[in-house]
């Protein structure tokens, strides 16, 4: 059996006098993709920074592993907005040699000659890996993504999502992520936890996505597809 690197308890977030999270409880085992689930405005992205620490709250929370790396919903990190560095420039803010920048370039899928590239100029897709190397640059045990593919089309969502399941296999990591696309639970999650300001449910998607559950955290008319992706 597995060990817990992560265990909650009671997990309650209240910002400007509004209650934002309350109650939440879960445990994340080690070498699980764990997908946090619900609508827009759920608060899914508080949940990733109370347990980073990154937030005031009330309740318990234990890692086993100091290993974490985050990476925030793209919205907060605008190509547009940083320095004007390199592609090289900018993952050796991570402290790492050239061979090393080179070798996670490669594991992402990009290439060589994009190290000399403006970040600036790089398209949605490969701007996402490159912020996905940083990520890796430290080699974590856990990566804890938000909304890892905001902005990027079907077929480039579908390819950061394969990316980051090879590294999965490859890496043996623990990856916990956020989404509210239900078909990427069913291809990658081993397990979810389904928010909605409060713990709507939490298991296996197979187990916990019943109708009924996704109906409680998107509403009434949701369809279900099942489409799991092989582990």
């Amino acid at each position: 059996m597995k060990k817990n690197i992560l265990k909650v308890n009671n997990l309650s977030v209240t910002l400007e006098n509004n209650i934002i999270l309350q109650n939440i409880s879960f445990s994340v085992a080690e070498n699980e993709v764990f997908i946090v689930l619900g609508p827009n405005g759920a608060g899914k992205t508080t949940l990733l920074r109370a347990i980073l620490g990154l937030v005031p709250h009330t309740g318990t929370i234990t890692w086993a592993k100091n290993n974490i790396s985050y990476l925030p919903p793209q919205e907060l990190i605008h190509k547009q907005y940083l320095p004007p560095l390199t592609v090289q420039e900018f993952l050796a803010l991570k402290k790492i040699s050239v061979k090393k920048i080179y070798h996670i370039m490669e594991t992402v899928g990009l290439q060589k000659d994009l190290a000399d590239h403006q970040v600036d100029k790089l398209s949605t897709g490969q701007f996402q890996r490159m912020l996905i190397a940083w990520a890796l640059g430290k080699e974590p045990s856990v990566l804890v993504l938000d909304e890892p593919t905001t902005g990027i089309d079907i077929g480039g969502e579908e390819t950061i999502y394969s990316l980051l399941h090879s590294l999965w296999k490859e890496r043996n990591l623990t990856i916990i992520l956020v989404t509210h696309h239900v078909h990427v639970v069913w291809e990658h999650a081993t397990n979810v936890l389904c928010i909605n300001k409060k713990l709507l449910c939490c298991g296996k998607p197979e187990v916990v996505l019943s109708t009924e559950n996704l109906e409680k955290i998107y509403g009434a008319g949701v369809k279900m597809y099942e489409h799991r992706h092989i582990l």
